[in-house]
C-alpha cells in the first residue's frame, strides 16, 4: 500500500546542493530530503580536490572570472560566472561556520590554498585531499539536529507530479512519484516546491569517476515533464583515474597535477608539452584528450601520473586519501607513478535555469550538477562546481523562502498505479542492456566523436530505448529499472546534442569539424510538451 507525505518543500538529492537548500530553509518550512541511498553516498562525498573561491590578496574576482571564461571556451555566460565567483567567499565562509574543517598552512595562521588546471592562482581551498567528504559529513551533521527537516534514505524518484494551477491558470509541479526500495513500493510526495538536486549523468559512460547513483535521474524527470535542456554535449573526462581492475571508481584527484605530478608515457617520458604550453596544468579536456591520443597510438591500456619525486612527508601530508586507497593495490606513490586512465567525470549542460535555480515549470527548481548555470560553458574549471551547488542552492532558498507564502498548497495526487503491470521474471533484460548502453556511449561518443559513430549511437539508442520502454510498460519498477530508463534517456539527449554541434568547442571535439566556429551558441532542446513561464529562464 502506497504512503502519502506532504511538505512544503520537497529537495530530490542529497549531495551539497541539495543539504545546503535544506539547511538554508531549516527552521523556515517544512521539508523533506529524498535520498537515493545513505544519505552519504553521491558524488560530493568523493569530491577530493576542493572548491576554487577568492580568498588571497593576491587573487582577484576578476582573475577568477577571467579563468573560468577561458576554461569554458567560449560559452560561459559571464553573469552567471560573475554571480557565482562574487559569491565564492560568503559561500566558504558558510561553510566554515557550519563547522567544515579545511586545511590550514603549518604554522595555523591561515587556510592552504593549492591551485588547479586553468586557475591563474593559489584559490582551491580544501580539506586535505577529502573535501568533498568534509563537507558532506559536516552537513550530514548539521541535518541530523534540524527542525522540520525529514530525510528519506532508500527513495528515488520515478517521475515528477505536475498539476494546473486553478488561480493563474499555469502548470506547477507539485510533487513526485517515488520508488521506496525500504518497502518496495511507489509512494507519493507532494510539496509547493520541489528541486532536483540529482547530481550528473556520467554513469551513461562504461568508465566513470563517479558512483553508480549519478544516472541522470533528475535531467530525464525534468526532460518529460517539459523543460528545457541545454549542451549535453559537454561531457567532462577527468583526465586521471586510478586504472586497475579492482579499483572501481577511483579519482586521482587534480591538485596532485597542482603541486608538481608528471604525466608519463610507459617509458618515463612526459608529453603533456607537445599538447599544451602549460602542460599539466592545462584545462582538463586538453589533458585528457593529450591521454586518450596517446594512449590510442602506443595502444596502452593507461599512462601514468608520478609525483614521486616530491618528499615523502609532503606526499603523505596532501594526498593521504590518495595513497592510502593506492596502496589498497599496492601502488605506493611516495616511490611510483599511478597508473591512470580518462574518466566520465562531470556533466556541464543540464536543466536550463536562471539565477534562482527555478526552471521552465512553475515551482520545480534544479541545483547543482543536474541544472545548467550557464556557469561552466564548454569545459568545467576545476573546483568550481562545489562552489555552485552552495552558491545557488543559497540563491533558490531565498527565492523559495520570499514565495513560498503565496504558493498554495497542491491537491492531494492520485497513487501510482501498477495494477496492469507485473513482477519481471527477466531482470538480465536490464542489466544487458545496461551494459550494452554505456559501451556504445563510450565507444561512440566519448572524448573523440565522428559523424559516423553518433550515427551508430542515434541507431543504437532508438533501439534500446523502445525495448525499455516496453519493459517499463509492463513490469513493476525497481532501482535498476528506474536508473536504466534515466540513462537512455539521457544519452538520447547527449547524441542529439552533439550532433547538432558542427565545431569542436571545449569538452566537444569533433574529428568531421575539427575547427571552432567564430559564433558561440548554446545547444537548447525544447521537448513537444515545452512548460514555458512567463519567469523567463534565459538560456
Amino acid at each position: 500500500m502506497s504512503s502519502y507525505h506532504q511538505h512544503d518543500v520537497l529537495i530530490i538529492g542529497s549531495g551539497a546542493a541539495g543539504l545546503t537548500l535544506a539547511l538554508s530553509l531549516a527552521g523556515k518550512a517544512r521539508v523533506a530530503v529524498l535520498s537515493k541511498g545513505s544519505v552519504n553516498e553521491g558524488s560530493t562525498w568523493f569530491a577530493q580536490g576542493g572548491i576554487a573561491a577568492v580568498l588571497d590578496d593576491n587573487d582577484s574576482t576578476e582573475a577568477h572570472v577571467t579563468d573560468t571564461l577561458n576554461a569554458g571556451a567560449g560559452l560561459c555566460h559571464e553573469d552567471a560566472v560573475r554571480f557565482t565567483v562574487e559569491s565564492g567567499k560568503a559561500a566558504i565562509d558558510w561553510l566554515i561556520n557550519q563547522g567544515v574543517s579545511f586545511t590550514k598552512l603549518q604554522d595555523n595562521s591561515d587556510y592552504h590554498l593549492t591551485k588547479e588546471g586553468g586557475h591563474s592562482h593559489r584559490r582551491i581551498i580544501h580539506s586535505a585531499d577529502a573535501t568533498g567528504k568534509a563537507v558532506h559529513s559536516t552537513l550530514i551533521d548539521n541535518i541530523q539536529h534540524s527542525e522540520n527537516l525529514d530525510v528519506f534514505e532508500h527513495h528515488i524518484a520515478v517521475d515528477l507530479i505536475t498539476q494546473p494551477d486553478t488561480g493563474t491558470g499555469k502548470v506547477r509541479c507539485t510533487g513526485a512519484y517515488v520508488y521506496n526500495r525500504n518497502e518496495d513500493r511507489v509512494d507519493v510526495f507532494q510539496a509547493r516546491a520541489v528541486i532536483l538536486a540529482c547530481g550528473g549523468a556520467s554513469k551513461v559512460y562504461l568508465y566513470s569517476s563517479n558512483p553508480d547513483s549519478a544516472s541522470g535521474d533528475g535531467i530525464a524527470m525534468a526532460w518529460r515533464a517539459g523543460c528545457r535542456i541545454a549542451n549535453m554535449e559537454f561531457n567532462q573526462f577527468h583526465p586521471t583515474c586510478l586504472y586497475h581492475p579492482k579499483a572501481g571508481s577511483s579519482l586521482v584527484t587534480e591538485a596532485l597535477r597542482g603541486e608538481g605530478a608528471h604525466l608519463k608515457l610507459p617509458n618515463g617520458e612526459r608529453f603533456m608539452e607537445r599538447f599544451d604550453p602549460r602542460a599539466e596544468l592545462a584545462p582538463r579536456d586538453i589533458v585528457a584528450r593529450a591521454i586518450d591520443h596517446e594512449m590510442k597510438r602506443l595502444g596502452s591500456d593507461c599512462l601514468y601520473l608520478d609525483i614521486s619525486h616530491k618528499p615523502a612527508e609532503f606526499i603523505s601530508e596532501h594526498f593521504p586519501t590518495v595513497k592510502a586507497r593506492c596502496l589498497e593495490f599496492g601502488i605506493d606513490i611516495t616511490k611510483q607513478a599511478i597508473p591512470v586512465v580518462p574518466a566520465a567525470h562531470y556533466t556541464c549542460g543540464g536543466i536550463v535555469v536562471n539565477r534562482h535555480g527555478q526552471t521552465d515549470l512553475d515551482q520545480l527548481y534544479a541545483i547543482g550538477e543536474t541544472s545548467f548555470t550557464g556557469l561552466h560553458g564548454a569545459n568545467r574549471m576545476a573546483s568550481n562546481s562545489l562552489l555552485e551547488c552552495i552558491v545557488y542552492a543559497q540563491s533558490a532558498a531565498e527565492h523559495i523562502s520570499a514565495n513560498l507564502s503565496d504558493v498554495p498548497s497542491p491537491d492531494r495526487n492520485k497513487p501510482w498505479d501498477e495494477s496492469r503491470v507485473t513482477n519481471s521474471d527477466e531482470d538480465v533484460v536490464i542489466s544487458h542492456n545496461w551494459d550494452e548502453l554505456r559501451r556504445f556511449m563510450w565507444d561512440y561518443v566519448g572524448i573523440v566523436r565522428t559523424r559516423k559513430r553518433l550515427e551508430r549511437a542515434t541507431h543504437r539508442i532508438k533501439l534500446l530505448q523502445k525495448e525499455i520502454q516496453e519493459y517499463y510498460s509492463n513490469y513493476k519498477v525497481g532501482n535498476d529499472l528506474i536508473e536504466l530508463r534515466n540513462l537512455a534517456m539521457v544519452a538520447e539527449l547527449i547524441i542529439r546534442s552533439a550532433m547538432q554541434r558542427k565545431e569542436s568547442r571545449g569538452l566537444h571535439y569533433s574529428l568531421d569539424n575539427p575547427s571552432t566556429s567564430d559564433i558561440a551558441r548554446d545547444t537548447i532542446l525544447v521537448p513537444t510538451n515545452f512548460a514555458a513561464q512567463e519567469i523567463f529562464v534565459k538560456p
